[in-house]
């Protein structure tokens, strides 16, 4: 049987240790839910079928489910449960699941709604740290935007070339002029450039991203840098995925400039074969 958590179950979250042994199936997967702030340091989730939630999948068996329904102090068939325990279709890059997912029972648990979905999103926003860690795949690896932009500054501080494993980039959102690059959660490797930046940088990536407009998805994803595991580290991913297609020369250009003798020549080649495949041959 499958669970969809969305709160102090994920990943690296307070009471992630009891899906210790569970499979995870899909970091980026969300569902039709309406997000709230309890005010008790975790979330919970009402039905909508507008609204969406995210969280992550995991694989579990009898005793996992018995440990989630003592967390949730449910108890099939009781009316006072706080969260009731239902079965619903949850998305992922890769497909639909028929998963498990607790959400609000008892009317007035939510308390101040979560409008974008994502409890790990709205404790960054919420508490807008000092310095967070940033993960940059595409056109971000590249400085001189940076500079264009008068940001430069934000992004000083390089921690290296990261590896994040279980996803390949893509051409996946469409723009008049052609394709823009997405990572997508069906396995390989992406190669990118960890920084360490201030909150400041975090507002100009929600902009540049378009994360108000719901272009890019503010996400967290674990990477490595020299096998040194980095977690919860912030990243973006397309909301609404299209067919892929080729980016522009343009934009083709700087993720190659912002890539080359920064990560490895094995990907920086795959970069290259990856645009020719797509019909895009940038002269760099």
């Amino acid at each position: 049987m499958k669970v969809f958590v969305y709160g102090t179950l994920r990943k690296h979250g307070r009471y992630h240790h009891l899906l210790n042994g569970s499979p995870c199936l899909a970091e980026q997967a969300w569902t039709f839910g309406e997000l709230f702030d309890t005010g008790r340091g975790y979330p919970v989730m009402k039905s909508s079928a507008q609204q969406k939630v995210y969280g992550e999948i995991y694989e579990i068996d009898n005793a996992t489910l018995l440990k989630l329904d003592i967390l949730e102090d449910y108890e099939e068939g009781r009316d006072d449960n706080e969260y009731d325990r239902i079965t619903t279709d949850v998305f992922t890059d890769s497909g639909t699941h028929k998963c498990f997912v607790y959400i609000e029972n008892k009317i007035g648990l939510g308390k101040v709604t979560i409008p974008h979905g994502d409890w790990k999103l709205h404790h960054l926003m919420e508490t807008k740290p000092s310095s967070t860690y940033y993960f940059a795949y595409g056109s971000c690896m590249d400085t001189e935007r940076f500079s264009i932009a008068n940001v430069e500054h934000y992004f000083e501080n390089v921690v290296g070339a990261s590896l994040l494993n279980g996803y390949s980039m893509k051409y996946l959102f469409a723009v008049e002029d052609g394709g823009r690059a997405d990572i997508i959660e069906v396995g390989g490797t992406t190669e990118g450039i960890l920084y360490e930046i201030p909150y400041e940088g975090v507002e100009y990536l929600f902009r540049r991203e378009g994360f108000y407009g719901g272009w890019y998805r503010p996400t967290f994803v674990d990477v490595t840098v020299n096998n040194q595991l980095f977690m919860d580290v912030l990243t973006f991913h397309v909301y609404e995925k299209q067919r892929e297609q080729a980016p522009p020369a343009h934009y083709a250009k700087e993720i190659l400039r912002g890539s080359k003798g920064r990560v490895s020549t094995e990907y920086f080649q795959k970069l290259v074969a990856e645009l020719a495949r797509l019909g895009c041959i940038v002269e760099f």
